[in-house]
């Protein structure tokens, strides 16, 4: 038997409005790679972590949190998972199949003016050295 990876609650932070039921699927443009398509959709075991991502992604919407459900297997997210930190601190994940918003979540904490500036110019340098994103 395999053990799960990380038995949840799961988040998703973007700036997309949706409902209870809706579903975050593939496919879609990176929001830190514009250019590129996504195979997978990506989520965290952190509340905050998924805060921070709904701020420093680009758009105009507020930043949402979600609470999500896999619909299928998913993997550590190799983006951050022993390429960047041993193991799998930031407990962020990746899966092929759809992510089921159960809820939106209002309780993350929000990042300073100062901190969300300096997250916004560390992805601009990223993205100026053309980092890699495993896809």
């Amino acid at each position: 038997m395999v053990e799960p990876l990380d038995t949840g609650p799961f988040f998703h932070g973007t700036k997309a409005h949706l409902a209870v039921g809706d579903l975050l699927t593939p496919g879609f443009r990176s929001n830190y790679r514009p250019e590129a398509v996504m195979n997978h959709v990506y989520f965290t075991s952190r509340l905050d972590g998924a805060g921070l991502a709904a701020e420093i992604i680009p758009g105009d919407g507020p930043p949402r949190v979600y609470e999500v459900e896999p619909t299928g297997a998913f993997e550590d997210d190799p983006n951050v998972t022993d390429k960047k930190f041993p193991g799998n601190p930031t407990r962020s994940f990746r899966s092929a199949a759809p992510l089921r918003i159960v809820a939106e979540r209002g309780d993350w904490t929000r990042l300073t003016p100062e901190a969300l500036a300096a997250w916004r110019e560390r992805l601009t340098t990223m993205r100026d050295e053309n980092a890699e994103i495993i896809n």
